[in-house]
């Protein structure tokens, strides 16, 4: 396994949105080995999900383990959200925008569907952290970021913060 670089904003790949994984794909062992490398970077950084656009590979995919042990590792493949249900606000942050944290408001319950690492199809209703995780991921597949739901004003002064910190270690 091999940590992968984490693409961090401004970059313009963030924005770019994911096409779908061929189900054909999912199970062969360049894309098996892709998924290892992306929980040992997700686990590194330290994060909660780690989408594949947040490495540069732009294909509609993303590795999640919100467990406190980091042993419940889970696989979406090609997620589609198909059902919302009232809402919740959870303090975000994101490994692409590191040492920003901000509250951001999102379906309190949701239901998606997508393909598991063996490629079979799924159907999941989840709620809580688990469920601000899957959407938080699939914004990045949309090319979507949390900074997004901050108001213009926010969404300035995390430019500037991010920009003064690279300064300082450069």
């Amino acid at each position: 396994m091999a940590l992968l670089p984490i693409l961090e904003f401004p970059d313009a790949r963030l924005r770019t949105k994911a096409a779908q994984v061929d189900a054909a794909e999912v199970t062969t062992p360049a894309f098996q080995t892709l998924l290892d490398d992306m929980f040992q970077t997700m686990y590194d950084a330290p994060g909660i999900g780690l989408a594949s656009t947040q490495v540069d590979v732009h294909k509609r995919f993303m590795v999640i383990d919100v467990s406190e042990e980091k042993n419940v590792p889970q696989v979406f493949i090609n997620p589609e959200i198909v059902a919302k249900e009232g809402s919740q606000v959870y303090q975000e942050g994101c490994l692409s925008i590191p040492g920003i944290f901000a509250d951001v408001t999102r379906a309190g319950a949701i239901t998606v569907r997508y393909l598991d690492r063996q490629g079979q199809a799924q159907e999941l209703s989840t709620d809580g952290l688990l469920a601000v995780c899957i959407q938080h991921e699939i914004d990045h597949l949309d090319g979507t970021l949390f900074i997004d739901y901050l108001s213009p004003l926010k969404r300035e002064m995390v430019r500037k913060k991010l920009a003064k910190s690279r300064k300082h270690v450069a």
